[in-house]
């Protein structure tokens, strides 16, 4: 490109001198080894409209000024795209490129790659609109993909990462505990559910914070049971405690790869509670590749997981919810289209953009501090705002 660049200016260099005999408007056809340029010239420049080949190929085609590209006209790249575009002073100031997999319409670089603004349509249905750079999203934008996902967001790269989170007051925060918030080994800690605010959302990962990190509990789960036989043995009491003190509550089951969902599924609703307006109960699934070879794979995983909701589902009259990991998001629900449908995600996942995943909630670390409980403790934010916090509670909590 910059040496076609060097013969272009070369040639424009012999054709000023080639018309430099006379002011008055002229018409041009001219040609020096492979380059011929075709239209009108001005004192001793490229006036008006003109085309410049190189052998078979079209260079430019469209508006001159004064011996630089200047209006609209049409080019052909290195990459033999054909590229529509507004020039000033021989530089690109916006323009569309089309190819085979689709069209850009936006602002370019010199070298006719997509930079700054710009609008994507896809040849297979799918769109962006936002920010490019080196010819890729990059930056915020908006976009569909070609299975009518909708993504809005930050790209990097040309890579989705999600919404970039900015925390204040307004959003809604909650919390998950289980035995460790009451101690570990022979140490003993209650729970002081009147003085509860989340006062720190961790340092496990960068966060984007707007004002002082002094937020209500919303809503809290507690862990109720753990394969057929492991129970919290603080599940109860915090569980009242929770309905007493008025924050919604709700309560997830750890899922065992060693014993049967069926029987995992009736432990659960046998040592929880299920009153009206508590929240949707939650499957904790978080097996490590080992354990999935182990079930049989990941069929036969996603298989014990179904069998589990729907006995669930059944027996309470609430849709649970499914608590995964990004790498469980990434590798496992792409095989099951039924459960990323059908299921809200609440999802671990310790960074700065927000899910792309039916999200209801989102864990944002383990490591946040509550003022009422001692240690750590598993922050977790809403997806949605008050609004949507009071239609979940509406239509999603049990009846």
């Amino acid at each position: 490109m910059k040496r076609l660049h060097f013969l272009f200016i070369m040639f424009l260099a012999v054709l000023a001198s080639a018309c430099s005999g006379g002011s008055h408007d002229v018409s041009a056809d001219l040609r020096k080894g492979s380059y011929r340029y075709r239209g009108g010239v001005l004192n001793g420049q490229p006036e008006g409209y003109g085309v410049l080949t190189c052998g078979d190929s079209v260079v430019y085609s469209g508006q001159w000024k004064g011996g630089r590209r200047c209006g609209y006209g049409t080019s052909t790249d290195s990459l033999g795209r054909t590229v529509t575009a507004l020039w000033r002073a021989d530089t690109i100031v916006r323009g569309a490129v089309a190819d085979s997999s689709g069209v850009y319409r936006g602002e370019l670089d010199s070298a006719s790659i997509a930079s700054g603004h710009g609008l994507w349509h896809g040849a297979d249905g799918g769109w962006y609109e936002g920010a490019w750079r080196g010819g890729v999203p990059d930056g915020f934008g908006c976009g569909l993909t070609a299975g009518g996902k909708v993504q809005v967001g930050e790209w990097r790269a040309g890579r989705y990462r999600g919404e970039r989170m900015t925390y204040t007051d307004e959003r809604i925060y909650g919390i998950d505990i289980s035995r460790y918030q009451h101690g570990r080994g022979r140490k003993r800690y209650s729970i002081n559910w009147r003085k509860l605010r989340i006062t720190h959302l961790g340092d496990i990962s960068r966060k984007k914070v707007s004002g002082r990190v002094d937020y209500p509990v919303s809503f809290v789960y507690i862990k109720s049971t753990e394969g057929a036989s492991v129970r919290n043995p603080y599940y109860l009491s915090d569980y009242r405690a929770a309905r007493r003190y008025g924050i919604p509550v709700g309560a997830y089951h750890f899922f065992s790869p060693t014993s049967t969902p069926s029987r995992q599924a009736s432990y659960f609703l046998r040592h929880s509670r299920f009153a009206k307006g508590d929240l949707p109960p939650v499957l904790d699934v978080e097996p490590t590749p080992s354990q999935v070879r182990k079930m049989g794979g990941a069929q036969a995983m996603l298989s014990r997981v179904r069998t589990w909701l729907k006995a669930v589902h059944r027996a309470t009259g609430t849709r649970p919810v499914l608590y995964v990991s990004q790498q469980f998001v990434n590798k496992y629900l792409p095989l099951a289209p039924d459960l990323a449908r059908d299921y809200k995600v609440w999802i671990a996942r310790y960074g700065e953009y927000r899910p792309d995943v039916r999200l209801a909630i989102w864990q944002l670390c383990p490591d946040g501090r509550v003022s009422g409980i001692v240690g750590e403790v598993d922050i977790n934010v809403f997806n949605g705002y008050h609004d949507d916090f009071s239609r979940f509670l509406r239509d999603e909590t049990v009846k």
